[in-house]
């Protein structure tokens, strides 16, 4: 009696799993189709954007994970991110375009657009081992987002995928200025000496005036003979910062002047 129960309640159980399921894989086709405005022909790739490792322990069915869709995600975000960049700053140097790509596809970044977008709603996975809290689930959602782009680029090709990023990752995050100038020109300015093997800058104190409440620092930064700079402020921090901004203006000034010649 007690089996024929538990079989009953099996069978009962599995029955809406499979309601479950089919109502989320419609919800995901739906979701997709509103993100691109085209009908996908092979919906397993994005059924499998969707899929958490955690979840191949329930499944009846041999599926696989979102990984792989995520490393190839990961990758043509990167690349349509920067020749997006590329083209809007294109005064801007290398440095700055590494950090603001770098904010840009960072986990934090994908993480809040890929709850904003509702992903987690819709990502199938273990509750025996995941919790739903928006807060422990963050890595699970960003990483869902990187597979559906990979997922997007697979199905529909390269425009799509672009349009697709471009539309919801990059350029809400310029318009909505959480892209901001580097204001770090110490960082820039090493950065700067590493990538092109020139000595480390050095910063020294040429001159403070002032009374002991109120002073004021003159300090020169030096990388190389060709490339130095003066910068004056109320304490060494904010001298120093000025200093590695005017070298940095040098800098820029010389490549100008080698691109005209």
């Amino acid at each position: 009696m007690f089996k024929k129960f538990f079989n009953l309640f099996k069978k009962i159980n599995h029955s809406k799993s499979d309601d479950f399921d089919k109502i989320k894989k419609e919800k995901i086709i739906s979701k997709i189709e509103d993100f691109t405005g085209l009908k996908p022909s092979k919906e397993e790739y994005f059924l499998k954007a969707f899929t958490h490792r955690s979840f191949l322990e329930l499944a009846r069915e041999n599926i696989k994970s979102n990984e792989r869709l995520e490393f190839l995600g990961d990758s043509i975000l990167g690349k349509i991110t920067a020749e997006y960049l590329f083209h809007y700053f294109p005064d801007a140097d290398e440095g700055f375009l590494t950090k603001t790509r770098s904010q840009i596809v960072n986990k934090n970044s994908l993480e809040i657009i890929g709850f904003n977008l509702n992903l987690q709603d819709l990502i199938f996975l273990n509750t025996k081992y995941l919790t739903t809290e928006k807060k422990k689930i963050g890595n699970v959602v960003a990483d869902c987002l990187e597979a559906l782009i990979g997922a997007i680029y697979l199905e529909f090709g390269e425009k799509a995928a672009k349009k697709f990023v471009e539309d919801f990752i990059v350029i809400p995050q310029i318009k909505n200025g959480d892209i901001k100038d580097d204001k770090n020109y110490k960082g820039q300015l090493l950065e700067y000496s590493h990538a092109n093997r020139l000595n480390q800058p050095v910063y020294k104190v040429i001159d403070q005036s002032g009374p002991q409440h109120n002073k004021i620092y003159k300090i020169k930064v030096e990388v190389d003979e060709n490339i130095f700079g003066i910068g004056t402020g109320p304490n060494k921090k904010t001298a120093e910062q000025e200093a590695a901004k005017l070298a940095l203006s040098l800098i820029n000034e010389s490549k100008k002047k080698n691109d005209i010649e």
